[in-house]
């Protein structure tokens, strides 16, 4: 019983004491969000391009 009134407790709080944002502006976020995760990523993705390009031929100097 403990844990099914902590749930229902939980559930309850979140309902009448948590104030949310506007809907509107959650989804502004979340495409702000989505947006800089793709352009990180892109960029990740370029400096390992980087890396990856100058170490193979820095080890092609060896063979």
């Amino acid at each position: 019983m403990g844990l099914v009134n902590y749930i229902k407790e939980s559930f309850e709080e979140l309902k009448n004491n948590v104030t949310w944002m506007p809907r509107d502006q959650a989804q502004k976020n979340t495409v702000l969000v989505a947006v800089f995760t793709i352009i990180f990523a892109l960029a990740i993705f370029l400096v390992d391009k980087f890396f990856q390009t100058g170490l193979e031929k820095y080890f092609n100097i060896f063979n």
